[in-house]
């Protein structure tokens, strides 16, 4: 495969990230982590965290067709994935909606309506939208970033698991440190403005074209059987887990194989270890699991009951 090349170009993505994301050190890299691995992401943090800030500079940093959706009470299915119209010779024509990008921020999800949440997950699925019996390809390198306040907060309808199972990581934004918050605020007097890419000061890395090129250099990492078997023990431990009621899907492992990969490019190796799988877990598998009521009123975190899975789930050696 020739892992430096690659390895360079994934690094940029994520420096081109990182110098306009001040302070979110795991969740920049967690992010394009999944874009190369061809995963969809939902980023969830509270109003103001640099969550749409991210999207915005990744769209720079990789030269292609970014949509913003800003999703609301309000908004319907076809506001999503376009109409037919009749036209002036009484025949109906397909009007393509802001889904037919590249890349598609779903800017605060839980804000719209499971049918309108529904004709998104579709779309992340088939890859394609169906609209009057005739389907429509979905661009190639087509990926969604949804935005979600977390769920305490007002006007917000829960993500169904199946909507949920379809996102390859939950990425979390914190508040930034001190020093990084002042940092932020010397960017601004600088003339950095968050509405204004032009002032991010970020070139195209790679084009639609050279994205796919890393893709597949990520599925040419390779996995030994020992990864797999630990990917397939820690998954299975959730199903076990006396503090979980819901545990992972088969699909979760996948998740976590392919994101795996990806980070393995990104570090410029040519294999998978153990610690990719342990430190990309807790991203791929906290929205995938549901702690038991009791446990959550005492504080137990999906974050809480992965360690304790991941601590006593036996690491490979090599």
């Amino acid at each position: 495969m020739g892992g430096a090349a690659p390895a360079h170009d994934a690094s940029r993505i994520l420096e081109a990230i990182r110098s306009v994301v001040l302070g979110q050190e795991a969740a920049t890299r967690e992010v394009v982590v999944c874009l190369l691995a061809r995963g969809h992401v939902l980023l969830e943090g509270v109003p103001g965290t640099a969550k749409t800030l991210l999207v915005r500079a990744l769209a720079l940093a990789l030269d292609v067709r970014f949509q913003r959706i800003q999703f609301t009470p309000d908004l319907m299915p076809a506001d999503i994935t376009g109409v037919s119209l009749l036209t002036g010779t009484h025949e109906f024509t397909f009007r393509p909606g802001p889904i037919f990008a590249d890349l598609v921020l779903a800017d605060e999800i839980n804000r719209a309506p499971a049918k309108t949440q529904a004709a998104l997950l579709e779309a992340m699925q088939e890859r394609t939208v169906t609209m009057d019996g005739t389907s429509h390809a979905l661009s190639p390198v087509f990926t969604v970033f949804a935005t979600q306040n977390p769920v305490e907060f007002e006007g917000t309808y829960p993500l169904p698991e199946a909507e949920l199972d379809r996102f390859t990581a939950k990425v979390q934004f914190g508040y930034p440190p001190a020093p990084v918050e002042q940092g932020i605020l010397t960017k601004y007097v600088q003339g950095f403005e968050a509405d204004r890419p032009a002032t991010y000061g970020v070139t195209a890395v790679t084009d639609a074209a050279g994205l796919e090129r890393l893709r597949q250099g990520v599925e040419a990492v390779r996995v030994e059987p020992q990864v797999t078997a630990y990917i397939t023990a820690i998954v299975r431990a959730t199903r076990d887990a006396a503090s979980l009621t819901l545990g992972a899907s088969p699909r979760a492992g996948v998740s976590l194989l392919k994101a795996a990969r990806a980070a393995a490019l990104l570090d410029g190796r040519e294999f998978v270890v153990p610690d990719d799988v342990k430190l990309l877990a807790p991203a791929v598998l906290r929205h995938r699991i549901s702690v038991a009521p009791e446990l959550e009123l005492e504080g137990v975190t999906a974050d809480v009951a992965l360690k304790a899975i991941l601590d006593r789930t036996e690491v490979p050696t090599a």
